[in-house]
């Protein structure tokens, strides 16, 4: 059933007061958006939830590490409401014009679950892997019936948002094996190390290249041992 926005709110508002730091947040949205030429809104029983609604629940929480992934139609609209240095945002439409039903969210639910999405095959599907799976699978959608595409999707931030999505973990393969600790604290200490050399590329305009090159070195000497 389609929740409400008071039900919305309530939702978020629990996790902002149970969450922490160095948790991470994935919001999912999937339904029908509407943009009027200046505000987004995700169009559910009641009162619409618009942009700044989403953007004031999700900033009171403390997560550091957010994703949003709008599949409404009109999604590319909420944009610019929930942009922000440590938050992954992906939609389905370019932008808030972009109004009829999208397809979408179908092929980013068949990412979570196809592992041929795993393109890095470290065993983890990525927000930025499974974008590209559902964006590539939604362009054949509208090429293989000779249709005029009425949605692009795209992840905000250009190059930085798609090394926020890149660090943004949804499945772990791994795990759904045979149980083997000593494999799974490797792949653990794998894509702790993979995180902090995307970490250190992000802040690699704001140190020295001699401490750049250092620790750069010593992360991949670390990872290629692992």
């Amino acid at each position: 059933a389609m929740a409400n926005r008071a039900h919305v709110e309530l939702v978020l508002g629990q996790i902002a007061r149970e969450a922490k730091a160095d948790d991470r947040l994935a919001v999912f949205l999937i339904g029908h958006g509407s943009f009027d030429g200046e505000e987004y809104k995700m169009n559910v029983p009641g009162p619409d939830i618009r942009a700044s609604d989403f953007a004031a629940w999700l900033n009171r929480v403390p997560s550091r590490r957010q994703l949003v992934v709008d599949m409404t139609s009109a999604s590319g609209g909420i944009v610019s409401a929930l942009e922000r240095p440590d938050r992954a945002v992906i939609s389905a439409t370019k932008s808030g014009s972009e109004k009829n039903l999208t397809v979408f969210p179908r092929y980013w639910v068949d990412a979570l679950r196809d592992e041929s999405a795993d393109t890095y095959k470290n065993h983890v599907i990525s927000a930025l892997e499974a974008f590209r799976y559902a964006e590539r699978r939604t362009a054949q959608f509208y090429e293989s019936g000779k249709r005029l595409a009425t949605e692009h999707p795209e992840i905000a931030g250009g190059e930085r948002g798609s090394l926020l999505a890149s660090q943004f973990p949804l499945v772990n393969l791994s795990a759904q094996g045979p149980a083997n600790p000593a494999k799974a604290k490797l792949l653990a200490h794998k894509q702790e190390l993979e995180s902090k050399i995307d970490e250190l590329k992000l802040k690699k305009a704001t140190i020295p290249e001699a401490d750049y090159r250092n620790e750069l070195a010593a992360l991949l000497l670390d990872l290629a041992r692992t």
